[in-house]
């Protein structure tokens, strides 16, 4: 429809009450063919049961339909069996799907840990080493870093040790 052209309101419940019309004819027919199948069905495995028989006759009969009875039960029950089965399967797979999708990791916070502590953590009791990390570190002292600034500005020094240095490497 284009824009100049809309449809008015009564128009529109017209075409909405002819609509649900048919919609309701259609559901009527469906309820009839449904019936009538069922009917079909049932004059087709059920015969109406001839009672004009003699005594001995109407109980084999009756025989004959327990055995019916109880072979549509059982059949019942194995169907009723899957369908729970096939239910409990769906219920599984759905929550292994929410599980799935409904994982969400979560911030993760800093947690300040001692290697030891990470240790400990990570072996359990079979940790007894302490790994203290400072204990192999160089121990600098401030007045060698005073020392080492005094003996920059003699630059001659440090060249007469590099040369007794070089002397060592070219001889051998």
């Amino acid at each position: 429809m284009s824009e100049g052209k809309r449809m008015t309101s009564s128009r529109r419940h017209h075409l909405k009450s002819l609509m649900l019309q048919i919609a309701a004819s259609w559901i009527e027919q469906e309820t009839k063919d449904i019936t009538a199948a069922k009917e079909a069905y049932m004059a087709e495995t059920c015969p109406t049961p001839d009672l004009s028989q003699d005594q001995a006759a109407l109980i084999e009969m009756c025989k004959k339909l327990h055995q019916a009875i109880d072979k549509i039960d059982d059949d019942r029950y194995d169907s009723e069996a899957k369908v729970a089965k096939t239910d409990k399967e769906i219920e599984e797979l759905k929550l292994k799907v929410k599980e799935l999708g409904g994982v969400k990791k979560p911030a993760l916070k800093k947690v300040r840990m001692s290697a030891d502590a990470m240790l400990q953590a990570l072996l359990g009791g079979k940790h007894k080493v302490t790994m203290d990390l400072r204990a192999n570190l160089k121990q600098v002292k401030k007045e060698v870093k005073e020392e080492a600034a005094e003996g920059a500005g003699d630059w001659r020094k440090n060249i007469e040790d590099k040369a007794d240095r070089k002397k060592m490497f070219e001889t051998s």
